[in-house]
């Protein structure tokens, strides 16, 4: 098959109605029959539709046609008696398909450019020996041949050339120089190379060959990128956006309760802190304006940890006393004239003894136990290990998970429990 005339696709400015004219309708049960120039029952339907550019109507007729080895497809052509205006287009008969395709053929007899092409509006055609390429969405699609679109490149190049000798002669003088280029292409005087590629994957490139392989044609299929999808107007499916987590870290968070001393209403300040090489605590803290009433706790952020823990400090250094301790300095039993002399002297002593340690003149074992697991206390040398801190992880006992309420907790199972009985 030899033509080197184009069937386009898009129809831009026809509108199709009912004609009460009678229409010569594909037999059914054969709606697309293979296209064939010898099949005389293969005849158009006509469809009676208004002219968009006289706007009196004219005459619409569809083929519905299959390409060998292809799919199915929709010719129609438009023709207007009144004004001589005419249009011809394709249409896939199909939905876009799963992947794009590639068409790489190498031509290199006079016999190639008989090819069939079918050319959707989406597809990019490219020759890379002159550096030629039309861009997707700037042509409408066609049915036609290697040939055919050669010459309807030539055809859009010459349109305006009348034009550009006028204005800017420098610049018609380049485009029929490359004109005369692609005119040779067509006389095949050496091999050249065509590709069609097509987001759609609705174009295609005729196999004389057919089932057999060609081995002038390479057939791609991929994948569309998400701009791709776009320019088809494809809904890319986006991935479910996960709502994002407010961070507290930064926050003071406030909440009314009532003062714990004389039960009028305070406020309760409450921010997130992250202790480094630790975990999350809550700090917590109520002032009241009524007595002056303050407390300070702080709280763990997570739960009870599997194993209690025990940390052991070796004070040794005056640089030790800066992790916190509390020091009593006074004490009602040191003071007043019913004070025990004894008692009085042993926490005397002790509260010397404190104060050397902290002076750093005296050497301390400090041991901080939690079955909880959740106390903590500070490493100097973090990330590294402290040679002067030992932590030991412990399983709780019995009496310890009673202390934590952990006995009577269950954690499994619940669901079957709690099912609405049949």
């Amino acid at each position: 098959m030899s033509t080197s005339g184009a069937v386009e696709t898009g129809l831009p400015g026809v509108a199709a109605t009912p004609s009460p004219t009678p229409a010569r309708a594909p037999v059914l049960g054969r709606l697309f029959r293979p296209i064939s120039a010898e099949d005389e029952e293969q005849q158009p339907t006509e469809i009676e539709s208004l002219c968009m550019n006289c706007y009196r109507n004219g005459m619409t007729r569809l083929l519905l046609t299959k390409i060998p080895f292809f799919r199915e497809i929709i010719v129609s052509s438009f023709s207007c008696e009144h004004c001589g205006w005419n249009n011809t287009e394709i249409q896939s008969a199909g939905r876009i398909q799963d992947q794009g395709v590639r068409y790489t053929l190498t031509v290199r007899a006079p016999e190639d450019m008989n090819r069939e092409v079918v050319k959707t509006d989406s597809a990019t055609t490219r020759i890379p020996e002159l550096d030629f390429e039309i861009p997707a969405f700037s042509q409408k699609g066609a049915l036609t041949t290697v040939e055919g679109l050669i010459s309807r490149a030539i055809s859009g190049l010459e349109q305006d050339q009348p034009t550009r000798r006028t204005n800017k002669e420098a610049i018609a003088e380049r485009i029929d120089e490359f004109i005369v280029k692609l005119k040779e292409l067509k006389h095949v005087a050496s091999p050249f190379t065509l590709i069609i590629d097509d987001p759609s994957g609705n174009s295609f490139v005729e196999n004389p060959q057919a089932p057999q392989k060609d081995d002038a044609l390479v057939i791609t299929h991929y994948n569309r990128t998400p701009q791709q999808e776009e320019m088809l107007g494809l809904q890319a499916e986006t991935p479910e956006e996960k709502p994002e987590e407010e961070d507290l870290r930064n926050e003071v968070l406030q909440f009314n309760t009532n003062c714990p001393e004389c039960n009028a209403p305070a406020q309760t300040n409450m921010k997130l802190v992250q202790i480094p090489h630790f975990k999350e605590v809550i700090i917590m803290a109520t002032n009241c304006e009524y007595c002056g009433h303050r407390t300070n706790e702080v709280k763990s952020g997570g739960a009870v940890e599997p194993l209690g823990t025990r940390i052991n400090l070796h004070i040794t250094d005056p640089s030790d006393m800066t992790r916190d301790l509390l020091k009593v300095t006074k004490n009602p039993f040191t003071l007043g004239d019913s004070s025990n002399p004894g008692q009085m002297n042993k926490l005397q002593e002790f509260s010397q003894r404190v104060d050397q340690i902290i002076e750093g003149k005296m050497k301390a074992h400090f041991i901080m136990n939690d079955p909880a697991g959740n106390s903590y206390l500070q490493n100097v040398y973090a990330p590294e290990d402290d040679p002067e801190m030992k932590v030991e992880y412990y399983e709780r006992t019995f009496e310890q998970n009673e202390e934590l309420g952990l006995n009577d907790m269950r954690t499994e199972g619940y669901e079957t429990s709690l099912a609405p009985q049949r």
